[in-house]
């Protein structure tokens, strides 16, 4: 019984001890004025990065807001992202003695300055592989590599490792996929092989308005040398379709009297 009465004694104890507690948190909270009226700075909304893999950047949209949810003094920030910093394989095809170079950094990372990075190359000569064991160090301070001109040695995969200068972090790395041929051996002129189009898109590209304006003369007149082929090959055509079909009628209606005379002997 002495256990009992203990017990209801501490719960009551307890009880009144916490009812006040209890009570004061359901009174209603008093907001200050200053925070009624205070702004803050959010940012509302950010672009996807600019490249895919490696360094890029995206723009954010920074505005102050206030209490009531209005947007005032918005800005636009440029900052750094990082999707992935590894951008896989990159083939490529060279005849020898044309000259070639490899960069492992993209004009947005060039815009960040150079010098803000370590590069640091390595060569598999002779295969094309990711694989990391078959690689060795190739010595060359910068993040490009000039082939004045490109030789048959030369072929193999390269892989470029970025790294930030200040903190080390790898930002970035990239295999290259060299394979140098004989001029002989193919013809790598694809231009004889694009369409319109795609020769119009690639000089807009390269911001070459000249070469887009001589495409499409040369387009233009050879579509009419196209033109005037097929009406010439139509003319022969009809006059040869034109020809046999006066015939067989000829020879139909020669059949046709002789069958006659023959009757009426």
């Amino acid at each position: 019984m002495k256990t009992l009465e203990n017990s209801f004694i501490c719960g009551t104890l307890a009880f009144g001890f916490y009812l006040p507690l209890f009570a004061a948190s359901l009174e209603t909270v008093t907001i200050p004025e200053q925070m009624k009226s205070a702004v803050a700075k959010v940012l509302v909304s950010t672009t996807s990065c600019s490249v895919t893999c490696g360094l890029g950047f995206k723009v954010e949209e920074i505005c102050q807001i206030d209490p009531h949810g209005k947007r005032s003094h918005c800005i636009f920030r440029r900052s750094d992202c990082l999707t992935s910093w590894i951008c896989g394989l990159l083939h490529f095809t060279v005849p020898i003695g044309k000259p070639f170079k490899l960069s492992c950094l993209t004009s947005e990372m060039i815009g960040v300055g150079s010098q803000a990075f370590i590069y640091t190359w390595r060569l598999a000569r002779g295969i094309i592989s990711t694989d990391d064991l078959l690689f060795k160090p190739f010595k060359t301070p910068s993040y490009v590599i000039k082939l004045s001109p490109a030789k048959e040695s030369d072929a193999g995969t390269y892989r470029c490792d970025v790294q930030l200068m200040k903190t080390f972090k790898l930002i970035k790395r990239i295999y290259f996929g060299l394979r140098v041929i004989p001029n002989d051996l193919v013809d790598l002129n694809f231009q004889k092989s694009l369409t319109l189009e795609q020769k119009l898109a690639a000089n807009e590209k390269e911001g070459n308005q000249q070469n887009g304006t001589s495409v499409i003369v040369q387009w233009h007149q050879q579509s009419w040398q196209r033109r005037a082929l097929l009406v010439f090959l139509i003319g022969i055509g009809s006059g040869v379709a034109g020809g046999v079909l006066v015939g067989t009628v000829l020879y139909f209606l020669l059949e046709a009297h002789r069958k006659n005379r023959a009757t009426e002997e």
